[in-house]
C-alpha cells in the first residue's frame, strides 16, 4: 500500500464530504476480516493503517500467560518479556504478523470498501438534498417509461411518476421537459427513491408561487386549492393589503400569468376566486362563473343551500357536477344548489321577511368557456 491510498482518501474527503477517519476505520475493519478469511495462524488480530506513509501492519493480539494452551490466542511470559520486560500475566501483547502477499489482498479490499462507502455517501448526500425538497416543484426530463412508471431525470437521480400521478390529458415522450411535484422521498437499500406527481394540488400552488411575485413575497396568500387534474381547478386567494387585487395579481396583465400555468398543465381550466372568512361570500365566489342569488348557511352541519337563477343552474352545477364538487372541496362546505323556481316553491327564497345579504356577482377569472 502506498501514499496513493492516502491521496485518494484526501480527495474523497474533499469532494464527497466523507470523513477520512470514517473511511480509515472501515478499511481497517475490512482488512481484519480479509486476513481472518485468508490466514488461519491468528484469531485475534487488528489492522493498523499508518496515515503518514500509507503502510499497513497486521497485529496479532495475544494474552500473556504462564502456560500456553492455545498459541493463536496466548503467548508465554518468556516470549512476552523478549518483546518488553514490563509485561505481566493477563496483559495483551501485539505481534506483527503481516503476510508477505497481504499487500495485494489489502489493495483489493481497500478498493471495495472505498467504493462501497463512496456509494453510500453519495446516496446519503442525494437523500439529504431531496428530503428537503419534499412538497416542492422541480423541472425534470422524461427518460423512459414502462407499463407502470415514467422515469423522470432530476439531475442526480431518476424520479418515479406512477400512472395515477400522470395527467390524463398528457402524453409523455422521451426528452420532454416537465415540471413535477415531489410527493415523497424514501430511503431504501438501493438508495433514495423519489416519487413525483403531475396531478397533486400542490403542483398548482407551486406554479402560482413561481409565476406570481405577490404570492412568492407573501402579499397574496393561496388559501385553498381544489383540483381535478387535466380538466379543471379552483384556487382561493386572499390579501390583507387593500391596495392589492389578489385575483388580478394571479391573472396578470392580459391573463399572462395564469396562461403560463394553463400552458404548463396542457390546457387545464383554472378558476381564481377571492377567499373570505364569511361562508356566504366564499361559497358564492367559489361557484364562479355562475351567478348566485342567495346562500343559506347552516353552520351546525357545515352546509349551505345556494340559490341560483334558473338559467344558471346547469352552469352552477357544472358538467357531471364538477363545478359544485370543486367549490365544495375549495370551501370545505357542503353545497346544495337549487334553482330560483324550486327555492321559491319550497318557501326558502326569498327568505320570509329576512333580508338576505346582498350577493354581488362573484369576482373571478376563469380561462374556460361557460359550461352549459
Amino acid at each position: 500500500m502506498s501514499t496513493e491510498l492516502l491521496d485518494a482518501l484526501h480527495v474523497l474527503e474533499h469532494d464527497k464530504g466523507i470523513s477520512r477517519e470514517v473511511l480509515v476505520e472501515a478499511i481497517e475493519a475490512a482488512l481484519t476480516s480479509a486476513y481472518k478469511r485468508n490466514f488461519k495462524d491468528a484469531q485475534n488480530v487488528r489492522v493498523d493503517l499508518n496515515m503518514e506513509n500509507g503502510s499497513i501492519r497486521v497485529l496479532a493480539r495475544k494474552e500473556a500467560v504462564e502456560q500456553v494452551f492455545d498459541s493463536r490466542l496466548e503467548i508465554s511470559m518468556e516470549e512476552a518479556h523478549k518483546i518488553n520486560p514490563v509485561y505481566k500475566p493477563g496483559d495483551v501483547v501485539e505481534l506483527e504478523v503481516t503476510p508477505k502477499d497481504f499487500g495485494r489482498i489489502a489493495a483489493q479490499t481497500a478498493k471495495q470498501v472505498v467504493t462501497q462507502r463512496v456509494r453510500e455517501a453519495e446516496r446519503g448526500i442525494i437523500y439529504d438534498e431531496f428530503i428537503d425538497r419534499e412538497d416542492d416543484i422541480m423541472t425534470g426530463i422524461v427518460e423512459r417509461q414502462d407499463s407502470r412508471f415514467i422515469y423522470v431525470n432530476l439531475g442526480k437521480i431518476e424520479a418515479i411518476l406512477s400512472q395515477n400521478e400522470q395527467m390524463p390529458n398528457e402524453t409523455y415522450h422521451a426528452h420532454d421537459r416537465i415540471k413535477v411535484y415531489l410527493t415523497k422521498v424514501e430511503k431504501t437499500t438501493k438508495g433514495p427513491q423519489i416519487f413525483v406527481s403531475r396531478t397533486h394540488p400542490g403542483l398548482l400552488k407551486r406554479l402560482f408561487e413561481m409565476e406570481v411575485p405577490e404570492i412568492y413575497d407573501g402579499v397574496v396568500e393561496i388559501k385553498s386549492v381544489a383540483r381535478e387534474a387535466g380538466d379543471r381547478s379552483k384556487i382561493s386567494v386572499y390579501t390583507a393589503n387593500e391596495e392589492v387585487d389578489p385575483v388580478g395579481a394571479c391573472v396578470g396583465p392580459k391573463g399572462a400569468r395564469v396562461q403560463t400555468i394553463v400552458n404548463e398543465l396542457k390546457g387545464e381550466k383554472i378558476d381564481i376566486v377571492e377567499w373570505s372568512e364569511d361562508p356566504f361570500t366564499f361559497v358564492a365566489n367559489a361557484l364562479s362563473p355562475s351567478k348566485v342569488l342567495d346562500v343559506i348557511v347552516n353552520e351546525a352541519d357545515q352546509a349551505t343551500t345556494v340559490i341560483v337563477p334558473d338559467y344558471q343552474l346547469s352552469l352552477a352545477i357544472g358538467k357531471r357536477g364538477q363545478n359544485a364538487r370543486l367549490a365544495a372541496k375549495l370551501t370545505g362546505w357542503k353545497i346544495d344548489i337549487k334553482s330560483e323556481t324550486v327555492a321559491t316553491e319550497l318557501g326558502i327564497y326569498p327568505r320570509n321577511g329576512i333580508e338576505a345579504p346582498e350577493v354581488e356577482e362573484a369576482e373571478s377569472e376563469t380561462l374556460t368557456e361557460d359550461e352549459e
